[in-house]
């Protein structure tokens, strides 16, 4: 059974830095794609960034390029999400998520809440 944990949410205020953790497990960790994804009350959600733990594919969502940076640790079967220069508007419920490509991604843990003020 497909799990995953993130965590490393919380209160930051505005230009702070975060850094969550998706820990999973029940998969073959270096054959998935583990995504990041964001939904803050009253809109849709959104896909801030992707990575393939075997490497060589990253993807970004424009409201994270230059700010935000996702990495995979597979001896410890951990993507995280290093988030710099946090604004209000990244105050969302984050989700990790995981599939078998970045764009097929069905498998999906628990959000972890991050509050910006300003």
């Amino acid at each position: 059974e497909v799990q995953l944990q993130a965590s490393g949410g919380g209160l930051v205020q505005a230009g702070g830095s975060l850094r969550l953790s998706c820990a999973a497990s029940g998969f073959t960790f270096d054959d998935y794609a583990i995504g990041w994804f964001r939904q803050a009350p009253g809109k849709e959600r959104e896909r801030i960034s992707c990575i393939r733990s075997s490497g060589g594919s990253i993807y970004y969502a424009g409201s994270a390029k230059g700010r935000f940076t996702v990495s995979s640790d597979n001896a410890k079967n951990t993507v995280y999400l290093q988030m710099n220069s946090l604004k209000p508007e990244d105050t969302a419920v984050y989700y990790c998520t995981a599939g078998s490509s970045c764009l097929s991604l069905d498998a999906w843990g628990q959000g972890t809440q991050v509050t910006v003020s300003s």
